[in-house]
């Protein structure tokens, strides 16, 4: 069985500095994370292992230092961490950061603020939660339902698949022909990147492993996008997820991961697949764009 890994996957630089920082700060203080600082569960057991606290609501802090994850806050929050006083440590997302900037400038500057996003998400809750109205879209159903405006900003959760921003931004065109609309690309490059490689791997694969936390939004987006062109495609946490079943007559499998991804957990995923296929790995590809694959964060954790 050949066994391929995408171009382009796992960690991204924003996650792998924002455990970094994390490492750094509890090496020296007790630490606080408001929140969980990924979506992936080894990440986290790892950081609880190291004395990190990590907790989701403000009253619930015991230590002086808190950290901000890269999904980033609202100012509303970040001013009440302030005044409490915490010491704040915000490793938010240098892209996250640039959102929510730019749909408060829509709003100051007199559009109906619109995020293309999912509603529940820490990261569209850290966008909308300072704007006095707002609209969160991500179905035909939900452009149906919007009143109209006669000025719409939009912006995009990070993570969204760039298709399903520019199909929803022409549905709001056709759904509000006469009203102004401008749109700020807040799509992360980095996520577009690994999801790209990981279609084209898909399509050339007999199935692929998905490697990722379960509660990962952009994990369980590429495996999404690999369904839509692969058979057989298999969303996992780490090796022990995988069966020796869903391989028994595959000639190829691919393997992706979701930019919270520890590289540790994709080499055993690939080492377990080694073991099922009784054989050495026939093909390799990871030339992932940031260049530290086994340093810094991962080597830490």
């Amino acid at each position: 069985m050949k066994i391929i890994r995408a171009h382009h996957l796992g960690m991204c630089f924003g996650v792998r500095n924002a455990i970094n920082t994390a490492l750094d700060i509890a090496s020296e203080h007790p630490l606080s994370i408001l929140g969980e600082l990924v979506h992936n569960p080894d990440v986290v057991a790892s950081l609880r292992g190291r004395g990190i606290r990590i907790t989701h609501e403000i009253n619930e802090l015991r230590t002086l230092d808190v950290l901000v994850t890269a999904h980033g806050i609202s100012r509303r929050r970040l001013n009440i961490l302030n005044e409490s006083g915490f010491r704040v440590w915000d490793a938010t997302c240098p892209l996250v950061r640039k959102a929510q900037q730019a749909i408060r400038d829509l709003a100051l500057d007199g559009y109906h603020p619109i995020v293309i996003g999912r509603r529940d998400h820490v990261e569209v809750r850290g966008l909308t939660e300072d704007l006095p109205e707002y609209d969160v879209v991500l179905t035909e159903s939900d452009i149906r339902n919007l009143a109209q405006r006669a000025r719409l900003g939009v912006v995009a959760q990070t993570t969204q698949p760039i298709e399903r921003v520019l199909h929803l931004l022409k549905l709001l065109r056709e759904r509000f022909p006469v009203s102004e609309l401008k749109f700020v690309d807040t799509v992360c490059p980095t996520t577009t990147l690994r999801r790209t490689a990981a279609v084209d791997l898909a399509r050339e694969c007999d199935a692929m492993v998905v490697v990722g936390g379960a509660n990962s939004n952009n994990t369980r987006e590429l495996a999404d996008a690999c369904r839509n062109v692969c058979g057989s495609v298999y969303h996992v946490e780490r090796a022990s997820d995988l069966r020796d079943e869903w391989f028994a007559d595959i000639a190829s499998v691919g393997i992706t991961a979701g930019t919270s991804t520890p590289d540790g957990a994709i080499d055993e995923v690939e080492e377990r697949l080694r073991a099922i296929a009784g054989e050495p790995v026939l093909e390799t590809d990871q030339l992932s764009p940031e260049p530290m694959e086994k340093e810094g964060a991962m080597a830490r954790l």
